[in-house]
């Protein structure tokens, strides 16, 4: 890897370390799209799995004190059952594929009727959504803004909502590592890359505690479903944008 790739990619990671210390989300999402773009599929999501292990663990430590256990432990028991099935099926998607199912998943969630909105403090949605997010974070990379969906559906405060879904991503992400690295590809990362990305995951979610202090639950939410819904569109249009090459490139 260049001097100058190293050097935009840290950028790049510091950026979205720090939009994802403030909504907890959207970060990842965006540094998987950076990832994809100039890396192979399984070497990108293992790169991005430390990255996010870096950040998400720094801010369930900071934030420790809000982490709801009951919510978390649902979440990650679906999550696990998930990623047993998924073992056995060792898939990697291509890139279309994983920017689409990026893309759908959020909003498919958000169209939900109201009695089907999930509630993040019922064990039964928790299982459900943990299974459903393990599947996209293998598939995708990311599953932030589903995660978020999830919790935004209950009443959770900002904080909790921050602490407990960083605390789950811990888990989510080691797993992503251990899924590209042993079981469905042999993924390989830069060391320097990686110690890179993890000093700038500390700094950019560090610096963003004081902003997230400063906003109301009303604020977090309402621009955490802005964030959601343009970033997921970005990322379905790509997918297609994808699909559409070969058929362009046939073209007389």
């Amino acid at each position: 890897m260049s001097v100058a790739l190293m050097a935009a990619l840290a950028a790049c990671m510091l950026a979205t370390a720090f939009l994802s210390g403030i909504f907890g989300m959207a970060g990842g999402m965006i540094l998987i799209g950076v990832l994809l773009a100039v890396m192979p599929v399984a070497d990108a999501m293992a790169l991005h799995a430390v990255t996010q292990m870096a950040s998400n663990g720094w801010r369930a430590l900071l934030w420790w004190r809000y982490v709801r256990p009951r919510a978390a432990a649902a979440f990650l028991a679906g999550g696990l059952l998930a990623l047993v099935a998924w073992a056995f099926f060792q898939y990697v998607p291509d890139k279309a594929v994983a920017m689409l199912l990026l893309g759908t998943l959020p909003l498919a969630v958000r169209a939900l009727p109201a009695r089907l909105k999930p509630d993040a403090e019922r064990i039964d949605h928790g299982l459900l959504y943990g299974a459903i997010s393990m599947t996209s974070m293998l598939l995708t990379g990311v599953v932030g803004p589903l995660i978020d969906t999830f919790f935004l559906g209950g009443k959770l405060g900002r904080r909790e909502i921050v602490a407990t879904k960083s605390f789950c991503q811990i888990v989510g992400h080691t797993s992503k590592l251990l899924y590209f690295t042993a079981f469905a590809a042999q993924a390989t990362i830069d060391t320097t890359m990686m110690a890179v990305a993890i000093a700038c995951s500390v700094i950019g979610t560090t610096v963003a505690r004081r902003f997230l202090e400063a906003m109301s639950d009303t604020q977090y939410r309402t621009w955490t479903w802005h964030i959601i819904t343009g970033v997921s569109g970005i990322y379905v249009l790509q997918g297609l944008y994808l699909l559409a090459i070969p058929t362009l490139e046939a073209a007389p």
